[in-house]
């Protein structure tokens, strides 16, 4: 038998390309997607989409999905109580592993691996090490389209929100930003491809503005903001 897992799915690309992988290569029975929910906005976390269209994804996959509810700015406390409880609920289902689209972030995966080793669960990276520029262009010849939801106004402009993700828009990135957005530049959310029944529906709303504080290093520095564009997903 194979083993049983969950997927973390951010909505994005990476995540598609990652569960395409690891469908082709068939080791795993993929149980249930998992995704973090803005329990006051019903979005997806950091990227914004609203969670009806993360469930139209999901009914699109044929996977069934696991929301994981966090409050608008949870402490880390919180979101390990809230975090230890869902685990607990997936290992009660036989599941013993956890699968993730990062690339090539150092930290985030011994953070990922410390956290499920600690409860016994294995992780596993699909796309780990693989270079960003391949896995674009694998991602855009197997059909899969994407759109991008947010960026981080500290790399890209409002522009490049809400744009679909194409040849003309690599070229278009600024030579510092990481073609997957590997580094947090921009987020996204795919609604068709391969692994979808049919194309998810939606229409393109307007792109918001939203800024949080910097953490001030030195007390003299003056008051800082991370910069976001978001753009709106309304769900047909």
């Amino acid at each position: 038998m194979k083993p049983k897992a969950l997927f973390n799915w951010s909505s994005g690309k990476d995540s598609a390309l990652a569960l395409y992988k690891i469908l082709q290569e068939d080791e795993y029975e993929v149980e249930t997607l998992l995704t973090s929910i803005n329990k006051e906005f019903q979005r997806i976390s950091m990227h914004g989409v609203h969670v009806l269209l993360l469930e139209q994804q999901a009914s699109l996959l044929g996977i069934p999905l696991t929301k994981m509810e966090l409050p608008k700015e949870p402490s880390m406390e919180e979101y390990q109580e809230i975090m230890n409880r869902t685990m607990a609920e997936i290992q009660s289902q036989g599941i013993t592993h956890s699968i993730f689209g990062d690339i090539f972030l150092e930290d985030l995966r011994q953070y990922r691996e410390k956290q499920l080793n600690s409860i016994g669960m294995q992780a596993v990276f699909p796309l780990w090490k693989q270079d960003t520029s391949d896995l674009i262009q694998e991602f855009l010849k197997l059909g899969f389209k994407t759109i991008v939801t947010c960026v981080n106004g500290t790399y890209l402009d409002k522009s490049f929100a809400g744009r679909i993700i194409d040849q003309q828009f690599l070229d278009d990135l600024p030579k510092n930003v990481d073609p997957c957005g590997e580094n947090g530049e921009f987020h996204t959310f795919t609604f068709d491809g391969p692994l979808f029944k049919s194309p998810v529906q939606f229409e393109i709303g307007e792109t918001v503005k939203k800024t949080y504080p910097k953490p001030k290093s030195k007390p003299e520095d003056k008051e800082e903001e991370y910069i976001f564009w978001f753009c709106d997903l309304i769900p047909k």
